[in-house]
This record gives structure tokens, C-alpha cells and sequence, in this order.
């Protein structure tokens, strides 16, 4: 049951990643590197759109990203804690997609899920990595030990100072299609739902603003932020051009 990935993105609700790292994903998906989500909720308290409805647009937007994998923990959205039981189904993921590098939600942000994600992935990204920890995988034998070299923290809703901005200008445009593939949550004329918060084509507008603002920081037309719990370090001069 085992499938390894070079990345893979946890995050509270389907769309999260759509919003905050789908352009990092495509990214090294085009250089060909192996991508996976796993969304912790599945935004069943969301105002427009049923858990259904978001399940088909999560995939549509999996499709769209080519990712190797797209899983949902279906932890009660509002209400998931950071306590053992939500530490450890993480960390069977963890451990079953043994990923070198982890991206997760912001450290805070407008939603407070959002924060508590971040958190309780952070925890079962380091708990995966120790060996008295025993779990088992859906084949049912136990799952090696894993941590991953690396983990960050996209930027979301709330700003935040980048530690450093991927330039996603070349996959821009395909990030848009993750974002519009969920036809419940963003902006739609023809949808006669409440609006909400990020249903307003203002809001679409904030998400290119932001990305164009981290963009223009580093010298091209499109960013995405992430910030680190650890020093970030580099073996070349030349990764920082």
C-alpha cells in the first residue's frame, strides 16, 4: 500500500492547496517529481456546496495538478484536534507515502483550522519518524518509520513574511483551472448561492495580488510564500539566483 512521493501537501479542507501551493505542485510535477494531497476535512461546514460536490472538485482539481495521489482523512471539519488520535492517522500517511518533503497549512491564519492543521501535521511529521511509534498499513503489516527532510508552511489568507517564494509564473495559469475546478466555493454568476467570503470575485482578485506581491519580491510575475520552523539551507550560491 506503500507509494512513495517526493512531495506531499496535508491540508485542513479541499481547496486549501488550490489556493496556497497548487503552483509549487505543478511545478515539480512538470520536473518530474511525484506529488500527492491529502486533505484532513472534507469542508463539510462550508456555506456553498455539499461534501459530495467537493470530493468530485477535489479530484477534477487532482487531475488538473497530476497528482500521484489525492486522499482525505475525513476528520470532522471545525471540530479536528491535535491530540494522538489525529496525530497517528497522520502519521500512517506519513509512513505510507514516505514523502521527502511535507507542505502543510499556515502556522495562523483567518481560519482556525487552518492553524491547528498546520500544527498537528507538524507534530505527526516528527512522531512518524520514531520507531516505537507501531502502525500498520492498509495491507495490514506494520509500517516502517519515516520523517521527512523537510517541511513548510504555505501562506494562506492571513500575511505573512515569506522565508522564501517559489516562482510559479510558468504555471500560473494552471494553478487558476485548480482553483476554478471547485465551481461551489469561488466566484460564479450563475450560482445563486449565499456568498461568502470567498465567493466574491474580490477575493480571486486578492489571490493574484498576493501572488504577483511575493512575485515581484524575488523578481518575477508570480510567487507562492512558505515559511519554515528551521533554518533554510542551501549547497549551491547558484539555487539562490
Amino acid at each position: 500500500s506503500m507509494m512513495k512521493l517526493d512531495i506531499l501537501a496535508f491540508a485542513s479542507h479541499p481547496d486549501d492547496v488550490e489556493l496556497g501551493c497548487a503552483g509549487t505542485l505543478i511545478a515539480h510535477i512538470a520536473d518530474g517529481k511525484k506529488a500527492g494531497v491529502v486533505d484532513l476535512t472534507r469542508g463539510e461546514l462550508g456555506t456553498r456546496g455539499t461534501p459530495a460536490e467537493r470530493v468530485a472538485e477535489a479530484e477534477e482539481a487532482a487531475r488538473i495538478m497530476g497528482l500521484s495521489v489525492r486522499d482525505n482523512l475525513g476528520f470532522a471539519d471545525g471540530f479536528f484536534a491535535n491530540d494522538k488520535e489525529h496525530q497517528l492517522q497522520i502519521v500512517r500517511k506519513v509512513r505510507q507515502y514516505q514523502p521527502e518533503i511535507v507542505l502543510m497549512n499556515a502556522v495562523h491564519d483567518r481560519h482556525p483550522d487552518h492553524g491547528r492543521g498546520a500544527a498537528v501535521v507538524a507534530e505527526a511529521c516528527f512522531l512518524a519518524g520514531l520507531r516505537m511509534i507501531k502502525t500498520l498499513g492498509d495491507d495490514g503489516f506494520e509500517q516502517e518509520p519515516w520523517r521527512p527532510k523537510a517541511t513548510y508552511n504555505f501562506i494562506q489568507d492571513r500575511y505573512i513574511k515569506p522565508d522564501f517564494v517559489m516562482d510559479v509564473t510558468p504555471h500560473w495559469e494552471k494553478k487558476l483551472e485548480t482553483i476554478r475546478a471547485f465551481r461551489t466555493q469561488f466566484y460564479n454568476p450563475d450560482d445563486s448561492s449565499p456568498n461568502t467570503y470567498i465567493s466574491s470575485p474580490e477575493f480571486l482578485d486578492f489571490i493574484e495580488a498576493r501572488a504577483r506581491e511575493y512575485g515581484h519580491a524575488i523578481g518575477v510575475t508570480f510567487g507562492e510564500g512558505f515559511t519554515s520552523a528551521k533554518q533554510v539551507g542551501v549547497r549551491n550560491l547558484f539555487d539562490l539566483i
